[in-house]
């Protein structure tokens, strides 16, 4: 049919360009982001790209989402505001017809959500975990950039070397800074360098000093030496067991069902109910009145979006803190939801065949 054709037509195209230019803001945030965590020495800058595609891949069932139901709401309110509305109801075409057509154009997207929600998500926090593991892992020398001061993994150390070789594993004028409850240290050195023994990683520093201070007695050494030896600290890579309930896959969180699982499982499920719900309710909410030019019901629309996505994270937090149990947090949040959006659209309706039954009476009528 021509009304089912045309609306599909102008959500598509709707779609699209909302989905451009959401992706464009939350790509620039999270890529500002990223950058300050590798500034930062928390990941490796050669990662930077490949972390901003997990974090983007994380963040597109949301983003589809969003531009879901700022179509649907962008496009009925543009025919609320050009009368095109006034002209299919005085049709007889009322607003539960809308619903077909919204969902036979969005069920893809969703379908795509359940995906993203079900299957990436987890997979792109365990490869983004690992990443960012096994740079922790690299020794505090090779992670440290030539020419600035930088502090080690577990805060205690502060460094700086000039860089001396390709490798990374060999530098020259280092300085360490150690410091503990009981005692602090600064070492400097001409030399440094990185070696392997097994599994053990060593960092040795040739011909400097070491000067040392005790708070407990206020004693103070210094100390020359042509070789230091030193373990440098290294954590082992966190195995699958030990990774948080995000980066478990969806049948993981099935077969271990503890309240931390559930409560991940709830917040993924909910994407997808959530995404589905706010379909519904964007069909009522993008009501307004052509005589007047204002924007209120697309800002009341995002309003309910915000207080929407709260709300999954909230049912989440209940069931992971065992206040309330997985199947009664989807029926309550997201079964509510389902109904408060049957009730806008019977209001709405209701309300606009009240309009198409009034009829401005006839000159003829009123001398009648």
């Amino acid at each position: 049919m021509l009304f089912d054709s045309t609306l599909r037509a102008d959500l598509a195209r709707s779609f699209g360009a909302t989905l451009v230019v959401i992706l464009t803001i939350v790509l620039t945030m999270m890529l500002i982001r990223t950058l300050g965590l590798a500034a930062g020495g928390r990941v490796s800058p050669q990662d930077v790209v490949l972390l901003l595609g997990y974090a983007a891949l994380g963040h597109l069932p949301t983003m589809l989402a969003l531009s879901l139901f700022i179509s649907v709401v962008a496009t009925l309110g543009r025919m609320y505001r050009d009368s095109e509305m006034t002209i299919w109801f005085a049709s007889g075409v009322g607003l539960s017809r809308f619903v077909r057509p919204v969902l036979r154009t969005s069920w893809p997207v969703l379908v795509v959500i359940a995906a993203l929600a079900l299957f990436v998500w987890p997979w792109q926090n365990e490869r983004a975990a690992q990443m960012k593991e096994r740079f922790e892992r690299r020794s505090d020398l090779s992670r440290v950039a030539p020419g600035q001061f930088q502090t080690s993994s577990d805060g205690r150390r502060v460094f700086f070397i000039e860089r001396d070789s390709q490798d990374g594993r060999t530098g020259r004028n280092v300085f360490i800074l150690s410091s503990s409850p009981q005692a602090e240290s600064v070492t400097s050195a001409r030399t440094g360098r990185i070696e392997l023994q097994g599994d053990d990683r060593f960092l040795v520093l040739d011909r400097g000093q070491r000067n040392e201070q005790d708070f407990e007695t206020a004693e103070k050494t210094l100390s020359r030496f042509e070789t230091y030896r030193v373990l440098a600290g290294e954590r082992v890579l966190a195995g699958v067991e030990e990774l948080p309930p995000k980066a478990l896959a969806s049948l993981q969180l099935l077969a271990q069902p503890t309240p931390r699982n559930q409560g991940e499982l709830v917040w993924r499920l909910g994407l997808l109910f959530g995404a589905a719900n706010l379909l519904l309710l964007a069909i009522p909410l993008s009501a307004s009145n052509p005589r007047r030019a204002s924007n209120w019901n697309l800002l009341f629309a995002l309003l309910t979006f915000v207080v929407y996505y709260n709300v999954i994270n909230l049912s989440q937090a209940w069931v992971a803190s065992g206040k309330l149990g997985m199947g009664a947090a989807l029926t309550l949040f997201h079964g509510g939801a389902f109904v408060l959006a049957l009730l806008l659209l019977w209001w709405r309706e209701q309300g606009n065949r009240r309009f198409a039954w009034r009829r401005p009476r006839t000159p003829a009528a009123a001398a009648a």
